[in-house]
């Protein structure tokens, strides 16, 4: 087991898996930027180092300077949480051959699901199903692109194949609007992510999303840890999330997760991952796997009692997995409310210094978070504060004490989303359970009508 962790990244990512190697035994070395250089996990490491200014590419996407933390640390490992550059193939490349262990999968396994074309082939080559698309980067001849959209069926949806975070996706219902729409995205993938190659899918009308948490080592054993419903989201970004998935059949998780499971076997697959679905009559349809810990995490591990961090540090090590499939059993149910310094309705940014802070509590609540009173939230990095998380024996059960929890936080002198989390906790549909990627925009649009016409 490693003796010593440097963990590149910041927020409350950083303080989770700095609580995973101090309950293992390992020291943590935290990097920062200036803007970072009171935050609490940097105060609890045992060693720190500011590795730049404010700006991510000048700190957390400073790839020359993490690696120098580790080198003058002496650190043997390096957990890059999510985001930043968790999921960069050349990152984790420099990390291995400067002589340090990447706490993820192998570059290969990152390159392949980093690029959603590459990605797409090597699921249909194990079985697993996907969205009928283009199966491939879209040539320049509109000709070719129209008859391809034709033959989908529209409406399509346009989408990056460096793609991520909800960037560089379109929906085209038209013909009249595809050719353009498609030039528009390239220019924007371009942009983005230094790669114009973009692909069609088709653009299922009232989907959810649910997906799939696996866990592998290096010894072939990989297991699934059951599913999350990630549905409720603006503009692709995830705002809620819970397991078990409502009123989703659990021989159908059980058939999805296996083929998971046996697709990282195949694969040669390392570490924890999540295989992303569209769900919709039934059917799962494979969008993309991310090769990191998820934010969401905390819902697994609370109903599943698998510490998701702590493998990942123990199979990066080279250890076997500490469960086999049969010892994964699902009890209760988990929610998440992703809490941001922002607008609950409008969902401008709302960085400041918080002046009021109290965090809930009681039977079945955890609160991930890296903010304190008088921290001052920053307005150069995502705007996540905190996530609140309810486990019950029930989904109902769950669903109240998240209402409780959310009426107990207090956090004064910036804004937060928490108003428009007790209203989804009291939303008709929610409650119901299986509400369709779609439900939270067009609850949110007609908030907005009925306020114009007020």
């Amino acid at each position: 087991m490693f003796e010593k962790i440097l963990i590149a990244n910041r927020g409350e990512i950083a303080l989770r898996i700095q609580r995973a190697c101090r309950e293992m035994g390992i020291k943590t070395v935290a990097i920062h930027s200036e803007a970072d250089a009171d935050a609490k996990y940097v105060m609890l490491a045992d060693e720190s180092v500011c590795i730049g200014p404010p700006p991510s590419r000048d700190s957390y996407l400073n790839i020359p300077a993490i690696i120098s933390a580790a080198e003058v640390t002496d650190a043997q490992a390096i957990h890059p949480g999510y985001g930043f550059l968790s999921e960069n193939a050349d990152f984790a490349e420099r990390v291995e051959n400067s002589g340090f262990v990447f706490i993820g999968p192998r570059a290969e396994s990152i390159r392949t699901m980093g690029d959603k074309i590459a990605a797409k082939a090597a699921m249909k080559k194990v079985g697993i199903p996907c969205v009928p698309g283009s199966d491939g980067p879209l040539p320049d001849d509109p000709k070719e692109i129209r008859r391809l959209a034709a033959a989908i069926g529209y409406p399509v949806i346009i989408k990056a194949a460096g793609g991520g975070g909800g960037r560089g996706m379109r929906v085209v219902h038209t013909e009249a609007a595809l050719v353009n729409a498609v030039t528009m995205t390239r220019a924007e993938a371009q942009n983005a992510f230094n790669n114009p190659t973009v692909y069609l899918e088709k653009y299922l009308e009232n989907p959810r999303h649910i997906e799939i948490q696996v866990l592998a080592d290096e010894h072939k054993q990989a297991i699934y840890l059951g599913e999350r419903d990630c549905s409720m989201q603006r503009r692709h970004q995830k705002i809620i999330e819970e397991g078990p998935a409502p009123h989703v059949k659990p021989r159908l998780i059980e058939r999805i997760g296996e083929r998971c499971a046996e697709a990282c076997r195949k694969l040669g697959y390392r570490g924890a991952g999540t295989f992303e679905f569209l769900y919709e009559r039934d059917e799962f349809y494979f969008i993309e796997m991310n090769t990191r810990v998820q934010v969401e995490h905390p819902v697994t591990e609370l109903i599943t009692g698998v510490d998701i961090v702590q493998e990942q540090i123990r199979v990066a090590a080279g250890m076997k997995l500490k469960y086999r499939q049969r010892d994964i059993v699902k009890k209760g149910h988990a929610i998440e409310c992703r809490i941001n310094a922002e607008n609950a309705y409008t969902f401008v940014p709302s960085p400041g210094r918080i002046t009021q802070y109290h965090v809930a509590g009681g039977p079945g609540i955890r609160y991930d978070s890296h903010v304190y009173a008088n921290y001052y939230v920053p307005p150069y990095y995502d705007s996540l504060v905190g996530k609140l998380i309810a486990y019950g024996d029930t989904r109902e059960q769950a669903i109240a004490r998240m209402r409780v929890a959310l009426s107990e936080m207090v956090i004064e002198g910036i804004q937060t989303n928490i108003p428009l989390h007790q209203e989804l906790m009291n939303d008709a549909a929610f409650v119901r359970g299986g509400v369709n990627i779609h439900y939270l925009e067009e609850k949110i649009a007609a908030l907005k009508s009925i306020q114009t016409e007020g």
